[in-house]
């Protein structure tokens, strides 16, 4: 099941553990909660309450003065909930790493300056972090959203040493090939035949 998916439908239910809400407001309480670090449309609430309902996590109960309908959560809905705290977040339930797979394939493509994108991307975090350290200075001590905010911050910090880590290893690897005997097209070619040979 996708990761966005499942974050979506375990945060509606955790809401709706509160008490039960119609789609505008869980859109408002998620966002709220998470500080709109995932911004959620209505149509992703709608849909997934949509499935919650069809998997008898969540009810129906009824609808308010503007006709929109809301949601409780069932006994399997809250058992579900539990279930979720109850186990930890694996590195399989986590999405892939873009970044990771990105320079992984840039230094496989010729004519990549891999250095090159490992700065671009260093400089874009570094910019993150300071804007993350910026709403953190801000924040008014709401704790859900510090705890979001933290755990950005920690990433984007993690971020910035695994790029540091990356030039150094790029820059070991260009002084490995550059001090290795480079050799011609003939002695390639006779290197092999004398391989085929023994």
């Amino acid at each position: 099941m996708h990761t966005q998916y499942m974050s979506i439908r375990y945060g509606l239910l955790a809401l709706l553990e509160r008490q039960p809400m119609h789609g505008y407001q869980l859109r408002a309480e998620f966002e709220a909660t998470t500080g709109s670090a995932w911004p959620l449309n209505v149509g992703q609430v709608y849909t997934t309450l949509a499935r919650l309902e069809r998997d008898g996590l969540v009810d129906p109960q009824g609808s308010d003065d503007d006709d929109r309908v809301r949601y409780a959560i069932t006994e399997s809905g809250s058992a579900e909930l539990a279930r979720w705290f109850a186990l930890p977040v694996t590195a399989a339930n986590r999405p892939r790493n873009e970044l990771a797979i990105k320079l992984a394939l840039a230094v496989t493509v010729p004519g990549v300056d891999v250095r090159e994108v490992v700065q671009r991307q260093r400089s874009a975090t570094v910019s993150d972090l300071q804007n993350l350290t910026r709403l953190k200075r801000d924040s008014d001590g709401d704790l859900s959203w510090s705890l979001v905010l933290e755990s950005m911050r920690f990433q984007a910090e993690a971020e910035v040493r695994w790029l540091d880590h990356c030039e150094t290893a790029l820059a070991r690897e260009a002084r490995r090939t550059a001090s290795s005997p480079v050799k011609t097209a003939a002695e390639a070619d006779n290197s092999r035949v004398a391989k085929g040979a023994s």
